[in-house]
């Protein structure tokens, strides 16, 4: 499928070397997108609601959130973007380490698209990504706003 833009993304990711890995992947990937960072809660829902030095950031075409970050948790993040009706058309994946049962129900209870936990193995970790990139922005049609 050829694709006649970039695809915006947005990784909130507290831990570096995971970030790193994530924009890797996903420059090896055959699909042009386009990572943004954030590195807890509050900054990306400044990223999201365009806020402070994030006035001109793009809307994200996909979330990729971990739940376990400071100063906001992603629960909460998660939260915010499925209540606001300019964001919550926005697939958010959950990507994190939690295997809890408790998590996944309520990640999918405050509205996630999907769940995935990250894998601790390199490898496997660069297959998720690639996964996602795959089945989110090659077979998926993303909401255009």
């Amino acid at each position: 499928m050829k694709h006649d833009r970039i695809i915006e993304i947005l990784l909130v990711e507290d831990n570096p070397g995971d970030a790193r890995l994530a924009a890797e992947a996903f420059k090896e990937g055959t699909i042009p997108t386009h990572l943004h960072v954030a590195s807890d809660g509050i900054e990306a829902m400044a990223f999201l609601r365009r806020q402070g030095r994030h006035e001109s950031a793009p809307r994200p075409d996909l979330i990729l959130l971990d739940l376990n970050l400071p100063r906001k948790d992603g629960r909460e993040v998660l939260a915010e973007i499925k209540e606001d009706p300019a964001l919550r058309r926005i697939p958010v994946i959950v990507l994190t380490t939690s295997q809890a049962e408790s998590d996944v129900s309520r990640a999918y209870d405050l509205h996630a698209n999907c769940y995935i936990v990250k894998p601790v193995d390199f490898d496997r970790f660069i297959d998720v990504v690639k996964g996602i990139e795959d089945f989110w922005c090659s077979l998926v049609k993303l909401s255009p706003v």
